[in-house]
């Protein structure tokens, strides 16, 4: 295949696009259209799963073999024929992660879709499965679809509504080569996502060997060295190396709390404004908001080895380092007082974060047990030890900050690539 730059343009409802498209109603490329039955998840073999609108990520995949079993509740449960997933169906999320879709890549005899989601079965003559489905992916689709959902909290969509959707149609081998590209970056993507599942993965296991001492990490001729550990001592956390020490949280550091700025600034006034740190904004939830530390009075100066938990919300436990900013009033600042490395603190808290999440108090804003921290039993190795264990988990964290910037990367290849490509702007012809 090859690429040309599109040249003879016709204006169309969503456009320009070349004069030999169409622009047809999505309704119009449909066989079939209809809502998936009422059911409900069971922890019981039935025999009979369900696709909800909660198993579609945001990545336009499943999970198929996450599916519950479920047990049909809807007086139509004697057509089920109707309602199992077959190949190139497009299913449709109408209610939560609305307009949200997927693509069935072959055929189930035990998958109904559920009454939030709506099926559709194109008419393949004349629409490719896999190129509408990269259509509904797209900007063209996505600015149609919000403007008419309804509902004030949960938002949702009606099958006229979907139907009536307007879609660009090149002939239909033009349609499979632009599949064919986007499927190429796709599979790109899901290699990187697979990737970070790996390093994930080795990372939990690293942590739980290194912070517990069974393999042991020493530098010999410049170089870091692992082994086993053979001779143990037992305490109240496990066994741990000989010389290793058990230390209350409350003895080795001590945290303070972050206070709110008098002035915040929703756009950087200059270089000397540095972001506010709220847990939103650390989780990427949220854009920065801006301060200059220099003019403000008791507030929380945070530097990239510093250690950050969240200390109240729903969010209390968690752990962060790598920011630069003014620490939030929700956070705090965990500084060492005694010989110890912030990197391998900040590990060890990570590794744990789900028992400070667990032991919350408060009825209102829930917020980390002081009790708990302070007293949490805290292994302390040889210093130089903590930096070759902490220096081997941040190798680990820059291999996946690096595959998650790739994933960057794809994604604003495949952002560019459909505005071009469903638009006709650049046509894919065979070679």
């Amino acid at each position: 295949m090859k690429f040309k730059r599109g040249t003879e343009f016709q204006e169309a409802e969503i456009g320009k696009i070349p004069r030999e498209w169409r622009v047809k109603k999505l309704g119009e490329l449909a066989l079939e259209t209809y809502y998936g039955l009422t059911a409900k998840a069971v922890n019981q073999l039935t025999g009979l799963r369900m696709l909800r609108t909660t198993d579609i990520k945001d990545n336009y995949r499943v999970d198929w073999d996450s599916l519950p079993y479920c047990e049909i509740t809807d007086n139509r449960r004697s057509n089920i024929q109707k309602y199992l997933l077959r190949k190139n169906d497009l299913v449709v999320s109408r209610a939560g992660t609305t307009g949200m879709s997927i693509l069935v890549d072959k055929d189930f005899n035990d998958v109904i879709f559920g009454s939030y989601l709506i099926k559709i079965k194109l008419n393949e003559s004349v629409a490719y499965p896999k190129f509408i489905h990269y259509f509904m992916q797209s900007s063209l689709y996505w600015n149609q679809l919000l403007p008419k959902q309804a509902g004030s909290t949960l938002k949702n969509i009606s099958l006229p509504i979907l139907k009536n959707i307007l879609t660009p149609l090149p002939p239909i081998n033009e349609q499979k080569l632009i599949s064919e590209i986007l499927s190429t970056v796709d599979r790109a993507i899901e290699v990187v996502d697979a990737g970070v599942v790996r390093l994930e993965g080795l990372k939990k296991a690293l942590m739980r060997e290194l912070l517990t001492g069974r393999i042991r990490v020493r530098e010999e001729n410049g170089k870091q060295v692992f082994y086993r550990e053979t001779e143990f001592q037992e305490t109240e956390i496990g066994k741990i190396p000989r010389e290793w020490k058990i230390e209350r949280l409350g003895h080795i550091v001590k945290y303070v709390k972050g206070k709110k700025p008098s002035a915040l600034f929703d756009e950087r006034p200059s270089e000397e404004y540095v972001p506010y740190l709220t847990a939103e904004y650390m989780r990427g939830l949220d854009k920065p908001k801006w301060c200059n530390s220099k003019l403000e009075n008791n507030i929380i100066e945070v530097f990239h080895d510093d250690v950050i938990m969240i200390w109240d919300g729903s969010y209390a436990g968690h752990v962060f380092t790598g920011f630069n900013g003014i620490l939030a009033s929700t956070m705090v600042k965990i500084i060492p007082v005694v010989k110890l490395d912030k990197k391998f603190l900040y590990y060890y808290l990570l590794a744990n974060f789900e028992e400070f999440r667990s032991t919350t108090v408060g009825t209102g804003v829930p917020h980390v047990n002081k009790k708990v921290f302070e007293e949490f039993p805290t292994p302390v190795p040889p210093i130089h030890e903590q930096r070759g264990i902490a220096g081997t988990l941040s190798i680990v964290d820059r291999a996946i900050e690096l595959y998650r910037e790739e994933r960057v990367r794809l994604d604003r290849l495949k952002r560019g690539l459909m505005d071009l490509l469903l638009t006709g702007k650049i046509r894919v012809v065979e070679d």
